[in-house]
């Protein structure tokens, strides 16, 4: 008789990833709601491409900031205390979206819910690399990013249908009821999480921001970061627009793409995690990078398209953003030291928030939109991402070659001790 498997995962360890997971689920979909709602928002506020950028940008921008000033405290509180406190923050911004009367007030709400939901990735990645080993990271991002999937199968096409039927105010409310629970869910169940604190740094907040953002060690994951951010917020704000007007598909097409898109997205996460953790991160990015340089140059040239092709085209290019996310963020926690790991994340969730806040600005000053609706210019979008992500790939090169000498070193540091 075979002994029983070890379990990969203890129960508790299960729970975390599936609260870090929803958690992810309404922070991206708050995010990526705005995808669907862009046509809406366009047509019914009578905005410009470029006002709806700065909705996009706005929350970015300010995601970006909040991240770099909270990062000073990151290492220094509970991180449970500090994922209540801007969660919390997030829920209460995502009501005020849902309440807003005009395009000022929905601008303003959006910069406030940044504030607070910008931060919030970079707690949770820090609790995974606290609570699991290196060699099951990759397995947890990838978990974790099915968060990015559900949101496609069930948050944006019901975002979608919501705004419709009743009011694109709709889908606010729904994302701010389900914080609202996973909120009070978190505050109940979850343990406190103290143990970078047992590595205490005498410096003080400001200096301790000082430290991490100049640390050498870690300029080249923070450049790296930078462009890694470029194509989402180019392309997805202004997909429905393109998908409706450009492609042809009608708002129902629009729900199934993006059913079937979260399908492909939800099956390959797992499957992506799995690999990068037993074939290598870089080699899993490079393939993956590969990929969606290929099916973006597609997409961004497409015309009158039947939705079956469009869902192939689709499903390919998300699971290829997928398989350059995941081995990257698992290989970027590996990196900074216990005492730096929640600044570190504080402050690389901010490089990308604002390089994703700037592209999307970038991406509305590229994108020209017809009194059709058509949308001019996507074609060089393509272009200007496909050249970022070329960028990456060298530059993620150098990062797998300082993360995997940094390994050795410290390994080496264990056996001789």
């Amino acid at each position: 008789m075979q002994p029983p498997k070890e379990r990969t995962f203890s129960r508790y360890q299960v729970f975390v990833i599936a609260v870090l997971s929803l958690l992810q689920f309404t922070v991206i979909l708050d995010f990526m709601v705005l995808n669907p709602l862009g046509e809406i928002l366009i047509t019914r506020m009578n905005i410009t491409t470029q006002q709806f950028g700065l909705v996009v940008s706005a929350y970015a921008f300010s995601a970006g900031i909040s991240g770099i000033l909270a990062a000073g405290f990151a290492d220094k509180f509970d991180r449970k205390k500090m994922l209540m406190v801007f969660y919390t923050g997030f829920t209460i911004g995502t009501f005020l979206c849902a309440l807003a009367p005009n395009y000022q007030f929905l601008l303003a709400a959006r910069i406030f819910t940044g504030l607070f939901g910008g931060v919030i990735s970079a707690i949770g990645m820090a609790i995974v690399v606290d609570l699991f080993l290196p060699q099951v990271r990759g397995r947890v991002v990838g978990f974790m990013q099915m968060a990015f999937a559900l949101s496609q199968i069930l948050g944006m096409p019901v975002g979608w249908e919501l705004a419709n039927r009743l009011s694109w105010h709709a889908p606010f409310w729904i994302i701010g009821i389900l914080a609202a629970i996973l909120g009070l869910a978190i505050f109940i169940y979850m343990k406190p999480i103290t143990a970078h604190l047992t590595a205490k740094t005498e410096k003080n907040a400001f200096e301790h921001l000082v430290h991490t953002v100049s640390n050498r060690k870690y300029t080249l994951a923070f450049g790296t970061t930078v462009l890694l951010a470029t194509g989402g917020y180019m392309l997805m704000p202004f997909g429905s627009t393109f998908s409706r007007h450009n492609m042809g598909l009608s708002a129902q097409d629009i729900t199934w793409l993006y059913i079937a898109t979260g399908a492909v997205s939800l099956v390959a996460s797992p499957i992506i995690g799995k690999l990068s953790d037993k074939l290598g991160r870089a080699n899993v990015f490079y393939v993956a990078s590969v990929l969606t340089c290929i099916m973006v140059l597609i997409f961004t040239r497409l015309h009158i398209t039947p939705l079956y092709l469009a869902i192939i085209i689709n499903g390919l290019m998300f699971a290829g953003v997928l398989g350059r996310i995941i081995p990257v963020q698992a290989s970027m926690a590996s990196l900074p030291s216990l005492q730096d790991r929640g600044a570190f994340m504080s402050i690389n969730t901010s490089i990308q928030q604002i390089s994703g806040g700037i592209a999307s600005v970038i991406a509305g000053l590229i994108v020209y939109k017809t009194s059709s609706g058509f949308l001019l210019n996507y074609d060089i979008l393509g272009v200007v991402i496909v050249g970022a992500f070329m960028i990456t790939l060298f530059m993620m090169s150098r990062l797998n070659k300082q993360i995997t000498n940094a390994a050795a070193a410290e390994d080496a540091a264990v056996v001789a001790a």
